[in-house]
């Protein structure tokens, strides 16, 4: 037994010449790596606490919007009717130069013409008021519209005869426009939001052709104007020009086109635009889960929907 340990000893512990080399070689280089970090040091590199918390602010950033725009192909199914909670503007604007009446020319014209549309909005405002261009120089006085633009567009301004008032004087500085008798201003009429055409909403100071549109695809996608207060929410109209249509608008025929919370899957929840697509999940998942839905009030049920949300779906839905 002692002899058979003493070979197996030797079999492990025996080394060949070339395996000799090979172990003092590695624990001479074993050796000299502290040696080698001690003389030739790895430089550092030295940040300054701003610079670090700048970045770090940067990387913040870039979370959030990456969480923000990946959340399901279906999120913005409605973002050109329904306006987002961050609203910005195209200002990249391509222009195109040709013969116009600023006292007729309509909101798409004016896109043309390279004109932002928050300006659009004063020119119709001011149109609507009963302000009247009498003179090519009368763009000029237009708020918001910048002096280059107004030089590109002066040369290119016809205004009708019947509508011209010459001015006699050389003197061409004033503050506003001349103003149409008040026997021609068009009255105000109330619009039903729920009927009206695109026409009619193009009447209203400050909405043109674009903002029409978007008002009366908006109203489909919801089913319905509940409130005169939803027509805020078409994409692309400023608080200002809600403001000063508001009194003109009204709800007067309450037909609403209602979805089905028993029967309707994801797909069909989340086309309305309230209904997001984890909300829409939810929804049917709980049903699944419980069985159909005894009432509306069931969805109070579901802990990812808001009470705010609620009373705004609450409307649009049916069992």
């Amino acid at each position: 037994m002692k002899a058979r340990w003493i070979d197996t000893a030797k079999d492990y512990f025996t080394f060949s010449k070339k395996e000799r080399k090979g172990i003092i070689i590695t624990l001479v280089l074993c050796a000299l790596i502290p040696l080698i970090s001690h003389y030739f040091p790895v430089a550092k590199t030295n940040v300054s606490t701003g610079a670090f918390q700048k970045d770090l602010a940067q990387l913040k950033i870039s979370i959030d919007t990456s969480h923000n725009t990946y959340a399901h192909p279906h999120e913005d199914d409605n973002a050109e009717y329904y306006r987002p909670k961050n609203y910005n503007k195209n200002t990249g604007l391509k222009a195109e130069l040709f013969e116009f009446d600023p006292n007729t020319l309509g909101s798409e014209g004016w896109e043309r013409l390279g004109v932002r549309e928050k300006t659009i909005g004063t020119i119709h405002n001011f149109i609507a008021k009963g302000y009247r261009f009498r003179e090519a120089n009368d763009i000029r006085k237009i708020y918001g519209l910048r002096s280059k633009d107004a030089d590109r567009l002066v040369p290119f301004v016809k205004i009708a005869e019947e509508r011209s008032n010459k001015r006699t004087s050389a003197n061409t500085n004033y503050t506003t426009f001349t103003k149409k008798p008040a026997t021609d201003i068009n009255k105000a009429r109330i619009i039903d939001v729920n009927t009206a055409d695109t026409s009619e909403f193009i009447s209203l100071p400050g909405i043109g052709s674009k903002l029409a549109g978007r008002i009366v695809n908006f109203r489909q996608k919801l089913g319905g104007f509940n409130s005169v207060n939803q027509v805020a929410e078409t994409y692309g109209i400023p608080d200002s020009i809600f403001e000063k249509i508001k009194a003109r608008l009204e709800v007067k025929s309450l037909s609403i086109k209602k979805i089905n919370i028993n029967t309707s899957d994801a797909n069909e929840l989340k086309s309305h635009p309230y209904i997001k697509w984890n909300i829409a999940n939810a929804i049917v998942n709980y049903r699944n889960q419980h069985g159909a839905y005894k009432s509306i009030e069931d969805l109070r049920k579901i802990e990812i929907l808001p009470d705010e949300l609620f009373n705004k779906i609450a409307p649009y839905l049916v069992l």
